[in-house]
């Protein structure tokens, strides 16, 4: 039951209705465009992965914008252990070399209280990490079963990170989302990821509106 509920959790990602939570933007940024972005979902559940990277993949592609899933691009057995900074590094100079200048990064989080994610989200105008700290940070979700255990509520990050040439790689946008109620888990993954590609374009990055 716990894994079903892990499982409803990601895609909802899984079984919920969402809602957004928080949505920060760089403040040096004003525009951001992105040739080609590599979309990461960081969860246990290779099939959960492999739905939600596909159905983020298919919006860029309705809008001209070239992604590849990192299912297609890392190794198979990249996640199957723990990865150093160095790994990382060399992880981040391999796609330079494949053309890409952005990553799209989500996964699921928890709070104990909402107060206590609102006050981190708060302090992303001085946060000047990078998908490295972010992944070194998070990267227990691959390995440790009871990684949600604890958590009474629940929440899902998607994060924009440049990894251009020749510029700081460093976080351009986050969007927090609620996860809450689980009961229709496609209706959840097709709700989620109009609010990322919403509120991605409201911040005029790498998607525009429709004239």
């Amino acid at each position: 039951m716990k894994k079903f509920l892990v499982l409803c959790v990601f895609l909802a990602f899984g079984c919920s209705s969402t809602s957004l939570v928080e949505n920060w933007k760089n403040p040096d940024i004003v525009l951001f465009d992105a040739q080609k972005v590599l979309i990461v979902g960081m969860t246990q559940n290779q099939e959960a992965r492999e739905s939600f990277e596909s159905k983020l993949q298919k919006e860029f592609t309705k809008r001209n914008v070239e992604s590849m899933q990192s299912l297609d691009v890392f190794d198979v057995s990249f996640t199957d252990s723990r990865k150093t900074e160095k790994e990382l590094d060399a992880v981040e100079e391999s796609l330079l070399d494949k053309g890409f200048d952005a990553i799209l990064f989500t996964k699921i989080t928890g709070s104990e209280n909402r107060e206590s994610f609102l006050d981190a989200i708060s302090k992303l105008d001085n946060y000047k990490g990078g998908f490295n700290e972010d992944y070194l940070e998070n990267q227990d979700i691959y390995y440790d079963d009871t990684y949600y255990d604890d958590f009474n509520l629940y929440h899902a990050e998607t994060t924009l990170y440049c990894i251009c040439a020749g510029k700081d790689r460093s976080m351009i946008w986050r969007g927090s989302i609620d996860i809450t109620d689980p009961k229709n888990i496609e209706k959840a993954v097709d709700d989620y990821i109009q609010l990322v590609v919403g509120a991605m374009e409201e911040q005029d990055l790498i998607f525009r509106k429709e004239k």
